[in-house]
C-alpha cells in the first residue's frame, strides 16, 4: 500500500501547465469573501469530509493513502485561505466572481486530486499551496493552478443546463469542477495510463455525471449528437480544431489556448457559437500550458 511519501514536497512543473501571473497586489485582494452557505465536500452519502472519508476514497479509487489528524486537519486548514484568494482573483480580472464557480470550488476536495501515479504517490499536502502553482502528476501532465482552472471556469459561463467537454484530462479536477455546476461533464485524455487510472476516480466521490475515454481530443466526442454547451480545452494548440467547432452547440463558448508548443507567446482564445452557427472569436490573457498531442502534431497550421 503506498503511503504519503512528503505532504509538504514542493515538486514544481512550470513547464507543464498554465502560468496565469498574479497581479501586482493579488496577495492582499484576499480579504473578498467567497460567497455564503457555500457546500462542504461530502463523501457519496453525504457524510462530513473526514481524514476515514478522504482514505477510504482514496482507497476505492486504487490509490491507497494514510495521513494522521493533524496532517489532514492542516490541508484543510488552507483551503478557506486559498477561496479567498480565488474570490479575490475572480473579482479583480473578471468584475465579480460566480457563486456556482465558488460553489464548485468549495465542495471539491482538491487534495484528492494531488497525485504522482507513476509513482504511485499521493501529494496532498501540496493542495491549496499559496501562491498557486501547477504540480506533476506524471506523463508529462500537470494539475494546473487554481486561480488559471477558476478562471477558465467562470469565462466558460457554466450552467446546470449545460454539457460540458474537457480536452486533457489531466488530474480530473476540472472536469470534477465543472460537474458541480453543469448538467453534464465529459473528458477525453490521450495519455493511455493517466487515462486509464483517473477514470477510476470520480466514483468514489459520488461524481456519477462526468464520462472519460482515452483518445485524441482533436476529433472531440461526436457521439455526443447534440454537442456542447462548453469546450474547455487544457493543452495549447496550434489552431483551433475544426471538429470541435463542429460540436459546439449555438449559444456554445469554447475555450482554448493556442501557440506553438513548448514557447511563450501563447493566448487564450474564447470562441462563442451565435444562434445561426456564425463562430465569433475573443483573444484574452497570455498563458502557457502543455501541448495538444496527437493529430495536433502530425498536422500542424
Amino acid at each position: 500500500m503506498a503511503r504519503i511519501a512528503n505532504t509538504i514536497s514542493r515538486r514544481r512543473v512550470i513547464s507543464a501547465a498554465t502560468a496565469f501571473a498574479a497581479a501586482p497586489g493579488l496577495v492582499l485582494a484576499t480579504n473578498a469573501s467567497p460567497a455564503q452557505d457555500l457546500p462542504t465536500p461530502a463523501t457519496p452519502n453525504n457524510a462530513p469530509w473526514t481524514r476515514p472519508a478522504f482514505e477510504a476514497a482514496m482507497e476505492a479509487s486504487g490509490r491507497p493513502v494514510h495521513l494522521t489528524d493533524a496532517q489532514f486537519d492542516a490541508i484543510q486548514a488552507r483551503k478557506q485561505p486559498a477561496m479567498k484568494l480565488i474570490a479575490g482573483y475572480l473579482q479583480m480580472r473578471l468584475g465579480h466572481a460566480d457563486p456556482a464557480v465558488l460553489a464548485g470550488f468549495q465542495a471539491v476536495p482538491r487534495e484528492y486530486f494531488h497525485y504522482y501515479y507513476p509513482a504511485h504517490r499521493s501529494t496532498c499536502g501540496d493542495a491549496y499551496d499559496q501562491p498557486p502553482k501547477p504540480w506533476a502528476i506524471g506523463y508529462g501532465s500537470a494539475l494546473s493552478d487554481y486561480l488559471g482552472q477558476a478562471y477558465m471556469t467562470q469565462v466558460c459561463k457554466p450552467g446546470p443546463n449545460d454539457v460540458s467537454l474537457e480536452i486533457g484530462t489531466g488530474s480530473g479536477f476540472q472536469s470534477s469542477l465543472l460537474s458541480r455546476i453543469v448538467k453534464s461533464a465529459h473528458s477525453i485524455e490521450i495519455i493511455e495510463p493517466l487515462g486509464q487510472a483517473v477514470h477510476k476516480i470520480f466514483a468514489p466521490l459520488g461524481y456519477d455525471n462526468i464520462q472519460t475515454r482515452v483518445g485524441d481530443g482533436f476529433y472531440g466526442w461526436p457521439e455526443q449528437k447534440d454537442g456542447f454547451d462548453i469546450i474547455i480545452v487544457t493543452c495549447a494548440a496550434q489552431y483551433a480544431p475544426p471538429p470541435l467547432f463542429k460540436q459546439l452547440r449555438p449559444g456554445g463558448r469554447m475555450i482554448i489556448p493556442i501557440g506553438q508548443p513548448f514557447k511563450q507567446g501563447q493566448v487564450l482564445y474564447i470562441y462563442t457559437k451565435d444562434e445561426n452557427g456564425k463562430i465569433h472569436s475573443r483573444r484574452d490573457m497570455g498563458v502557457f500550458f502543455i501541448p495538444m498531442t496527437g493529430r495536433m502534431m502530425s498536422m500542424p497550421s
